[in-house]
C-alpha cells in the first residue's frame, strides 16, 4: 500500500510537495528548523488539511477514508512526548489496539519488549523519565500493527543505546512489509538506517532520492549552510562540520 502526496501545499509551510513512498523500506525526512518536516509528516497522517494537493494511500485519498480505517493503517508519534492521563504504562500501550476495537495480548506485549519497557508496564505514567515517556509513546503506536509508522524525531529523548535498538526495530518492520517515515535532524542515522531521504527547505523539496545522493556534501552545505564532509565506510558514516 503506497503513500503518496501530489502537489501537497500548505499555506506558509509547503509549497508543491510531490513523492511516492512504498512499504518496506525507511525513509528519512530532513531539514532545517522551520523547513515544513513536521507540518508534512501530519499532512501524511491525516491530522492537516492541505490548502491544495492530494494524498493517497494505496490510491485511495486519505480524507476520503472513515478515520478508524485511516487509524488502523497509519501510526502516528508526534515530536511532542506527554502523556496527560496518570494510568498504567500498558494502559497507555494498549491504546494502540483502539481502531481495531480489541485489546490483543501479543502485539502489546511485542510492543512493550520492542521498546524495552516490559519491567515499566505498570509503572504509572507520569513517574516517566523523558526517554521512557518517548518509548511508551512509540510502544503505543507499534502495538496499532500500522501499515505505515510515521514518527516526528523518535530519536530526540534516547539516549544512543535505545536510539539504535529503536532504528534496529524499525527495520525490523520495514522488513516485514511495513512502511516507515521518520523525521531526523541527525543526518547521520538518517545516512546510516534510511533507504530514501527527502529534504525540506523552505517548504519545498530540496532533494529526493537514495541516502547517499540525497545527503551528499553539496546538498548538505546548500541546504543547511555549514561547510561538512562524511567519513567512514557505507553504513557506518560520520558527518565531520568545518
Amino acid at each position: 500500500m503506497r503513500l503518496a502526496a501530489r502537489d501537497l501545499t500548505l499555506a506558509g509551510r509547503l509549497s508543491g510537495v510531490s513523492f511516492d513512498l512504498a512499504p518496506g523500506s525507511i525513509t528519512a525526512i530532513c531539514g532545517p528548523n522551520g523547513a515544513g518536516k513536521s507540518s508534512l509528516l501530519e499532512a501524511l497522517a491525516g491530522l492537516l488539511q492541505p490548502d491544495a494537493g492530494d494524498i493517497t494511500l494505496g490510491g485511495q485519498g486519505l480524507r476520503d477514508m472513515p478515520p478508524r480505517e485511516r487509524a488502523k493503517c497509519v501510526g502516528y508519534l508526534p515530536q511532542s512526548h506527554e502523556i496527560a492521563w496518570d494510568v498504567p504504562v500498558r494502559s497507555i500501550v494498549e491504546l494502540g489496539r483502539m481502531p481495531h476495537g480489541d485489546r490483543l495480548a501479543d502485539p502489546i506485549d511485542s510492543a512493550l519488549r520492542a521498546l524495552d519497557i516490559e519491567r515499566l508496564a505498570h509503572r504509572r505514567a507520569q513517574s516517566l523519565s523523558g526517554g521512557e515517556t518517548a518509548r511508551v509513546l512509540l510502544a503505543r503506536v507499534l502495538a496499532g500493527e500500522p501499515q505505515w509508522i510515521l514518527a516526528d524525531e523518535p530519536l530526540a529523548a534516547l539516549d544512543i543505546g535505545h536510539q539504535i535498538a529503536l532504528l534496529r526495530h524499525l527495520r525490523k518492520a520495514a522488513a516485514r512489509g511495513a512502511g516507515v517515515v521518520l523525521v531526523l535532524h541527525d543526518l547521520a542515522h538518517a545516512m546510516n538506517h534510511a533507504d530514501r531521504a527527502i529534504v525540506l527547505d523552505q517548504g519545498h523539496i530540496a532533494a529526493d532520492g537514495a541516502c547517499e545522493d540525497a545527503l551528499d556534501r553539496d546538498t548538505i552545505e546548500r541546504v543547511w549552510k555549514v561547510p561538512v564532509r562524511w567519513i567512514g565506510e557505507p553504513g557506518h558514516r560520520a558527518l565531520v562540520t568545518g
